[in-house]
């Protein structure tokens, strides 16, 4: 049985500016802050809660994984852990725009994330059971995240 995919929400992550840590024993390390943004789509909406960060390793100069935690709040005030790894890849050049803050159409980024979302809610108790796909794009003062669930 070939698994389908039901959009949950768009996410749009405002975030900070990048802490360069430098080069350290696993690869470079650089963190960004999270700093609040926005939850809409049909199966979930609220805001990102500030307070967050993705530590994220360049693995090479067209490389970097992530690493994101943060948390979510529902309109009816319902609070989702979020723990999102992922990998963005694409050409050096686009790479490098990425990281000095520049603008890159999300066709030339390879953005993809497996967000994993908890939450204690009864009315949410299905996020805890099942696995969910992102598709995102890193914009100068954002990350915009399409999350799917898959069935």
């Amino acid at each position: 049985m070939v698994p389908e995919l039901i959009f949950v929400a768009h996410l749009s992550v405002t975030v900070g500016e990048p802490i360069d840590v430098g080069e350290v024993v696993d690869g470079h390390r650089c963190l960004v802050p999270i700093l609040g943004g926005t939850v809409e789509g049909p199966l979930l909406r609220g805001r990102v809660l500030p307070g967050g960060a993705d530590h994220q390793i360049l693995r090479t100069s067209t490389l970097t994984e992530l690493d994101a935690r943060y948390a979510l709040e529902t309109d009816a005030g319902e609070r989702i852990a979020v723990h999102n790894m992922g990998i963005r890849s694409g050409a050096e050049v686009d790479i490098d725009a990425l990281v000095r803050g520049e603008d890159v159409p999300p066709d030339r980024i390879y953005f993809r994330s497996q967000p994993r979302l908890s939450c204690a809610a009864s009315r949410l108790t299905w996020m805890n059971e099942r696995l969910f796909l992102g598709s995102g794009q890193r914009l100068p003062n954002s990350v915009e995240l399409d999350v799917y669930q898959v069935t």
